[in-house]
């Protein structure tokens, strides 16, 4: 009888383990719902983001999306390394997690392998969001213009703070070229 038990502790906790460790979104972010994938795909200028490896010394950086033939969203990122002296590219593909009105998506960059997009804030007009990646190492605020208003930026960093980021990590991105 205890091994019963014993084995069906076991498998809650792996069960557990593997649920958590696929998750997309980080806990206490939501992602937008209506969305209206239409309306976000286009050009996204990068105003600000928590630095990691695949966009380190980036600055002049984009992402457009745009539909491909069998329904995923191509993603495009570009940016200047300032440090090497040259552009880098990125090309990508999304999708999302669930129904499409809810802006909860994975992205991959590299093959079998997706990590977590979830835009958790953008206005009404789709010309600001606040992405939160699949934890809290993960965040870019993003703009149809290379900047933002104020108010916007305000929000957006009380939004993040809110769930747990440190918006002080922010880079604020350059667009000089």
């Amino acid at each position: 009888m205890q091994t019963g038990k014993t084995i069906s502790i076991l498998l809650l906790t792996v069960i557990g383990i593997t649920f958590t460790s696929c998750a997309t979104i980080p806990q206490g972010a939501v992602a937008v719902t209506p969305f209206n994938k239409e309306k976000y795909l286009g050009k996204w200028y990068e105003i600000a983001r928590l630095d990691f490896k695949f966009e380190r010394d980036l600055n002049n950086t984009t992402a457009e999306y745009s539909l491909n033939d069998d329904g995923t969203i191509r993603v495009n990122n570009q940016g200047y390394n300032y440090v090497k002296d040259e552009w880098k590219q990125a090309i990508g593909k999304a999708k999302f997690v669930g129904e499409e009105n809810v802006a909860m998506l994975k992205v991959s960059f590299f093959g079998p392998f997706y990590s977590g997009y979830n835009v958790i804030a953008l206005d009404d007009d789709y010309r600001y969001a606040l992405v939160a990646g699949k934890n809290l190492k993960y965040l870019w605020i993003l703009a149809r213009e290379t900047t933002i208003p104020d108010d916007v930026r305000e929000r957006y960093l009380k939004i993040a703070q809110e769930i747990g980021y440190n918006t002080s990590e922010l880079i604020w991105v350059e667009h000089n070229r």
